[in-house]
C-alpha cells in the first residue's frame, strides 16, 4: 500500500491544468457586436440620398398627394337617384358633458337637448352631386340662392377652375352618412327647426333617346 501511494503521489501533486487537453479551434470565432439602430437608419438614409431613391420617393408621394387633392376618393354606396325621396331631419343632439363659457359659467348642462338651428341658421341650401355627371353639375349651377355645392365624386378643383364656383367634397361620406343620403343629386334645406332632405330625380335628357 505504501508503494502504491508513493507511485500515485507525483500524479496527485500535478496542477489541475496539467490534465486539460487542447483540442484546437473549430470554425471561425467572431466577437458579438450589436450595431446601433440609429446608425443603421442613418446609413440607409445616406445611401438612399446618394442613389437618388429619396428624391424619387418624394416625387411619388407628391404626385399621389396632388392626385388625391384633385380627385378625392368617391363616397362609397352613393348612386344616381332613380326615385324622388324626401324626409325631415332633426339635428337635435343630447350633450354628453357640460358646456361652459370662457369664465367657467355653465351654458348647457350635460343631458340637455340642443338644436343647433336655434342658434345658427342654415344660410344656404346644400346640394350633393356627382361631379362627373354633366347633367347634375348643370342642374346644381342653375339653382337659385347660391347653394353650397358638395361633390360625392369627381374633381372639385377642376370644376372650380372651369366654372368659377366653389365646390366642396364630402370626404369619407361624413355628411351624406349623417343625413342618410343614398342617392344624388340631393338637397338639404332648413324648414323651421328641422332640415328637409330630398333625393331628386332629374328629367331624362333628350339625347338619351328615352
Amino acid at each position: 500500500m505504501r508503494r502504491l501511494l508513493l507511485s500515485l503521489l507525483p500524479i496527485l501533486l500535478l496542477p489541475a491544468s496539467a490534465g486539460a487537453r487542447d483540442y484546437g479551434q473549430h470554425g471561425a470565432v467572431f466577437p458579438v457586436v450589436e450595431r446601433d439602430l440609429l446608425a443603421q437608419i442613418q446609413s440607409r438614409l445616406v445611401a438612399m440620398e446618394r442613389s437618388g431613391e429619396t428624391a424619387r420617393l418624394n416625387e411619388q408621394l407628391k404626385a399621389r398627394t396632388l392626385a388625391r387633392v384633385e380627385r378625392p376618393a368617391a363616397v362609397a354606396g352613393i348612386v344616381h337617384a332613380r326615385a324622388d325621396r324626401s324626409w325631415l331631419f332633426d339635428p337635435t343632439i343630447v350633450l354628453q358633458q357640460d358646456i361652459r363659457g370662457a369664465r367657467g359659467e355653465l351654458i348647457h348642462a350635460a343631458g340637455t337637448r340642443v338644436n343647433p338651428l336655434d342658434s345658427v341658421a342654415l344660410r344656404s341650401d346644400l346640394l350633393f352631386l356627382d361631379g362627373d355627371d354633366a347633367q347634375q353639375v348643370a342642374w346644381a349651377l342653375g339653382q337659385q340662392g347660391r347653394p353650397k355645392l358638395v361633390l360625392v365624386n369627381g374633381a372639385p378643383l377642376a370644376l372650380m377652375r372651369a366654372r368659377q364656383r366653389r365646390f366642396y367634397f364630402d370626404q369619407q361620406g361624413t355628411l351624406t352618412s349623417y343625413f342618410g343620403i343614398r342617392a344624388v343629386p340631393a338637397r338639404v334645406r332648413q324648414q323651421g327647426r328641422r332640415l328637409e332632405v330630398s333625393e331628386i330625380v332629374l328629367p331624362v335628357r333628350a339625347e338619351s333617346g328615352q
